[in-house]
């Protein structure tokens, strides 16, 4: 293109000299004439000049200001025979050396100006962890497929944002405390072959997993450790690759998303195999439109556990629990909403010193096989629930299974002296019945009436006189003593 137009340019240049020439006897005679053919004649080589093929920039030139660093270009192997360990490592350290001025992140952490590592749509075999260097971050990795190597460590990942196995790194955080802001991971499949887990992001700031199918992990598909605000969306994680009534079910392992850190999102992700779907340890994390179809809980596996007693700070909502649950230990304000549990899928509250605070169970969907399986189940193979305050299970629809809530209502008639309603069948902790409000409806007369006893989650209603009535009777377990809801 660059010689065709050159030669474009020189045709346009050598009719205007024909022109100029020609134009001669139209006034310019003499030494005037001849000086201004020569001052054309220069104009017009410098004009030429560039535009020839020679002197055209190269591609490679053209790539010399790019900073997009393709693993192919360091001698990765695309076709996954040969180890690219070296290769990609190097891709990385370069785009990690590369750091813009002018620009700056959190205190310590240098801005890479939105520098890329192009995986360039191959499959790559690793023998290590890609560790990223610490103290860097505006960097994205995307685009490819890495497969941990039948010798890689069975104790780390095949992405590592994890400054202590960084052996370029100089002695510690930055002095924000973080080792990595902003780095995203894009597109991208991480095979590890049943040796480690997929990606450890620890201590990081403002990351972003995005677009990634993680499979044959050991441990953990994605590993969050301190830090900040990883987003993991739009992914799909399984030990193993099955669509559902996988034969062997009962025996997965692992942990499809591991969260030890505060302030996470995980968004829009299937987990299609392990034996925890989503272990949740720290707090303020928020999982919205996720589906577990982890592991039965049949076959002992878990779709979401919450495992932060007394500060759990968890919201999930829009989730589908398929055949596998929930369960929460000593929950401290938890919301669960507009999920969807099948097959007998469920809400666990596991005490483990008795605490549950500022529980809200509202508006699901639960549908199992009418097998009697409670909604929201209380474990108290360690202790009772003693410490109960603000606990709401309430509006939420069932089929196939017993509703629990923490607040019902019941009518009933009669002619005598006692009304008794027993709600037990109903209300989720025995023995606990916070507030009741009853309406004695009489046909004739205008008895006195008192509330008797409320133990065991029946509740007696007394008149002075026999007489023909209806007792309207609601109540609630979650309210506080001082609660204004």
């Amino acid at each position: 293109m660059v010689a065709r137009g050159g030669a474009q340019l020189s045709c346009c240049v050598l009719m205007i000299v024909s022109l100029v020439i020609a134009a001669a006897p139209l006034g310019l005679s003499g030494g005037g004439e001849r000086s201004h053919r020569d001052r054309m004649a220069r104009r017009l080589e410098t004009l030429i000049a560039p535009s020839s093929a020679a002197d055209a920039p190269s591609i490679s030139q053209a790539k010399s200001g790019s900073r997009v660093y393709h693993v192919i270009d360091y001698g990765a192997d695309p076709k996954g025979v040969a180890d690219s360990f070296a290769a990609i490592s190097k891709a990385i350290s370069d785009a990690f050396a590369d750091a813009a001025s002018g620009l700056s992140l959190i205190a310590g952490i240098s801005n890479l100006g939105g520098v890329e590592v192009h995986l360039d749509g191959g499959v790559y075999v690793v023998t290590s962890p890609l560790t990223l260097p610490a103290n860097g971050g505006n960097v994205k990795i995307h685009g490819g497929s890495l497969r941990a190597a039948d010798d890689f460590p069975a104790d780390r990942y095949l992405i590592e944002l994890w400054a202590a196995h960084d052996s370029t790194a100089g002695g510690g955080a930055s002095s924000s405390g973080y080792d990595y802001e902003y780095v995203t991971l894009r597109d991208l499949m991480l095979d590890s072959n049943y040796r480690g887990g997929g990606v450890a992001v620890v201590n990081s700031l403002r990351t972003s997993i995005d677009n990634c199918y993680i499979v044959h992990f050991t441990s953990d598909g994605v590993s969050v450790r301190s830090g900040h605000e990883t987003f993991i969306r739009n992914s799909f994680i399984g030990q193993h690759i099955t669509a559902g009534n996988d034969p062997g079910e009962k025996n997965f392992t692992g942990t499809g998303i591991n969260l030890a850190g505060n302030d996470n999102a995980v968004t829009d992700v299937v987990i299609f195999s392990a034996a925890i779907g989503i272990l949740v340890s720290g707090q303020a994390n928020t999982l919205t439109g996720v589906h577990c179809y982890n592991k039965a809980a049949g076959w002992g596996g878990t779709g979401i556990y919450l495992k932060l007693p007394g500060l759990t700070q968890t919201r999930i909502t829009n989730c589908y629990l398929d055949y596998t649950g929930i369960v929460s230990e000593d929950p401290v304000q938890l919301h669960v909403s507009g999920s969807f549990f099948l097959g007998d899928a469920n809400v666990v509250l596991k005490s483990v010193k008795g605490v549950v605070k500022g529980v809200d169970i509202v508006d699901n969907m639960f549908s199992g096989g009418g097998k009697g399986v409670d909604i929201v189940r209380l474990d108290e193979s360690n202790g009772k629930f003693v410490n109960v305050d603000q606990v709401t299970v309430r509006r939420n629809s069932v089929n196939g299974m017993t509703a629990r809530s923490t607040a019902a209502r019941a009518t009933v008639e009669g002619n005598g002296t006692t009304w008794t309603v027993d709600f037990s069948p109903v209300l989720l902790f025995p023995g606990r019945i916070g507030h009741v409000q009853y309406t004695l409806l009489a046909d004739s007369a205008f008895p006195s009436h008192a509330l008797r006893n409320v133990s065991g989650n029946t509740v007696v209603i007394e008149s002075d006189v026999a007489v023909q009535a209806t007792l309207h009777v609601e109540v609630d377990q979650g309210l506080g003593s001082m609660d204004g809801v």
